[in-house]
């Protein structure tokens, strides 16, 4: 039940402006009425105050009888226990409502500086008469955006950085298809109860606060009967009796209403299964493209660094420089002594392969010098690169070296480009 003590309203009473038409004082026709009257200026004007005498005196008998309701133990009018049932389920459904809007909302949009951005912005546009508000930041948007960024930092040569900017254009369709979530839900679920919370709910719980106040004025006459004339309890008993059946009604109706419901709640359900194909399609359809681009990449040669030869000039005038691969008849002609110093095969100190080392075939680079004493095997010496040709078990390879071919072991060099699978 809700109590209606503290709250006032303006009761305009017919026979209290006919009292005032008869009256020739102004004055004495606002206290009958609760009428007051100004003259700004030349012209007369008729404005209502807050409460007519009568008025206030019915809410200090309704403050009254509810503080002997309970402070002194008063016993007052009770509902009968459909009533008392019917009200509960009311209370219930308003304390849902308020929590499923709410939590339907975070389930949306589940960052609250985000959400308040939101509404901030969104009420700057209709301030400044701008129609287009401003969506919500979805995270897959922000998670395709840094990706999308990254991908074009790696650029296009780049598998990885392909690959990133196909993830996050594939985000961000899955953003978009969030953001039709966002609004399917607000349209066929969140605005349809928030009106049921601000019309047919409010109403009834306007009639139920009335109900309670006009419960409290029956009681208080009952309780001074005797002193209250017989037409006036009567009056009392059959407002009470008619704002019990209007609210009775009207909750009765909003229980019985599950049809409304469920389609609301079923809305939402679909709703979210269709957020959820769009976004396994897309998701699929993204997960096909990475597979190929696995696949293509593992079908590439496998390019590897190989270390380059370093070469230190002598400290003779007091200054070391270091060269990459710098000509040997530059540095003879120069008459400056240099220092030839092979890097270990396998070292990690390496770089891209440059000059004629670069092959576009399958390669090996000798780590050792072999020189066979059957026919048919590949003399070399360490640091010649082998076109390969063949892999002919486990342990032998097959290659030629300038004019000459054969077959050499495998443990003696490093390959450069490998053999394509067979």
């Amino acid at each position: 039940m809700f109590s209606s003590v503290g709250t006032f309203r303006l009761e305009e009473r017919p026979e209290g402006a006919e009292r005032l038409a008869a009256a020739g004082s102004a004055g004495d026709g606002a206290a009958q009425t609760g009428w007051s009257l100004s003259v700004p200026g030349s012209s007369s004007d008729l404005r209502p105050v807050n409460m007519s005498v009568s008025g206030m005196k019915k809410q200090l008998h309704k403050a009254s009888q509810l503080l002997n309701e309970r402070l002194m133990g008063a016993e007052g009018t009770r509902m009968d226990e459909d009533f008392l049932k019917m009200e509960k389920g009311v209370a219930v459904i308003h304390a849902l409502l308020v929590e499923l809007l709410s939590k339907t909302t975070e389930f949306l949009q589940p960052n609250p500086a985000d959400r308040a951005k939101l509404s901030m912005l969104n009420t700057m546009s209709r301030i400044r008469g701008q129609g287009r508000s401003v969506g919500y930041p979805q995270t897959e948007g922000m998670l395709g955006d840094c990706m999308s960024h990254y991908g074009q930092e790696l650029g296009a040569a780049s598998e990885f950085g392909g690959a990133l900017s196909v993830v996050g254009e594939t985000l961000q369709q899955v953003a978009q298809a969030r953001d039709t979530l966002d609004v399917n839900v607000k349209h066929s679920f969140i605005d349809p109860l928030q009106d049921l919370h601000n019309t047919e709910l409010k109403d009834i719980r306007y009639q139920l606060k009335k109900l309670n106040g006009r419960r409290l004025d029956f009681d208080y006459k009952r309780r001074r009967r005797g002193k209250v004339p017989a037409e006036e309890l009567r009056q009392a008993w059959d407002k009470f009796i008619t704002s019990k059946e209007l609210a009775e009604r009207s909750m009765f109706i909003l229980l019985q209403n599950d049809v409304d419901q469920l389609t609301r709640l079923k809305a939402l359900v679909a709703a979210l299964l269709d957020f959820h194909r769009n976004a396994q399609r897309i998701l699929l359809g993204l997960h096909g493209n990475l597979q190929a681009r696995l696949t293509a990449a593992s079908n590439k040669p496998e390019r590897r660094f190989r270390p380059r030869k370093i070469r230190i000039r002598s400290e003779h005038n007091s200054s070391t420089g270091f060269y990459h691969q710098p000509s040997i008849t530059a540095a003879a002609s120069s008459g400056e002594p240099v220092t030839v110093l092979p890097s270990r095969p396998g070292s990690p100190i390496s770089c891209y392969a440059d000059s004629k080392l670069v092959q576009d075939q399958p390669c090996c680079r000798a780590m050792y010098s072999f020189h066979p004493n059957r026919e048919g095997e590949l003399d070399f010496n360490e640091g010649d690169i082998i076109v390969l040709t063949n892999h002919v078990d486990a342990n032998w390879y097959e290659g030629t070296l300038g004019s000459q071919s054969g077959l050499f072991p495998v443990s003696y060099v490093d390959v450069l480009v490998p053999l394509p699978l067979p």
